[in-house]
């Protein structure tokens, strides 16, 4: 099955020094790394999606500023088999060249990572199941934030499994060591 890695927001606004820092985005962006290192070793396509937000006074991801750039430690994309796609929803297939390019390249099936497990991880593990892609998304790799609810702070890691859970359903969810060792 023809595959391609989907690293989704991984951008400097949810790191510590950031607009919207995120729990612990730095042991996600570690196993990024290391599916980013296997795919380019296996010289398959990787996908990076970034969100940018038209309005330059945005809470955070503002077009054209450091926090909306993609994290260093994933650069520099190599432009043969790596892709940016850009995005304004937290549905990486909305508005966007996503579609398109994955069936030029005959995607048969999309390996998912990134930032906020909640948010735009939810919604694009969702609308992937749903076209096609059989998508297996890796649990170790995502980070979200601790959400408030009704005067109530849900903790991060409280919010990260129940949405893993549901995405259960729509995807194979598994940690990297179990993708990387079958």
């Amino acid at each position: 099955m023809k595959q391609a890695l989907l690293i989704i927001d991984i951008q400097n606004d949810y790191f510590n020094d950031g607009k919207m820092p995120l729990v612990n985005p730095d042991i996600a962006l570690a196993n990024v790394i290391k599916l980013q290192h296997i795919f380019r070793q296996q010289n398959k396509p990787i996908f990076y999606i970034q969100h940018i937000k038209a309005d330059p006074s945005a809470d955070f991801f503002a077009v054209g500023s450091k926090g909306a750039q993609i994290h260093d430690a994933l650069l520099p994309i190599n432009t043969v088999n790596e892709h940016v796609i850009i995005k304004h929803y937290p549905n990486s297939f909305k508005h966007t060249l996503l579609q398109s390019e994955l069936e030029k390249m005959a995607i048969e099936q999309l390996i998912i990572c990134g930032m906020m497990t909640h948010m735009c991880i939810d919604s694009t593990t969702r609308q992937a199941s749903e076209l096609g892609y059989k998508p297996i998304l890796i649990a170790d790799a995502c980070a979200t934030g601790n959400l408030v609810f009704d005067a109530k702070t849900v903790k991060a890691r409280d919010v990260h499994n129940a949405f893993l859970a549901a995405l259960s359903h729509f995807s194979q969810v598994i940690d990297t060591n179990q993708y990387l060792l079958p």
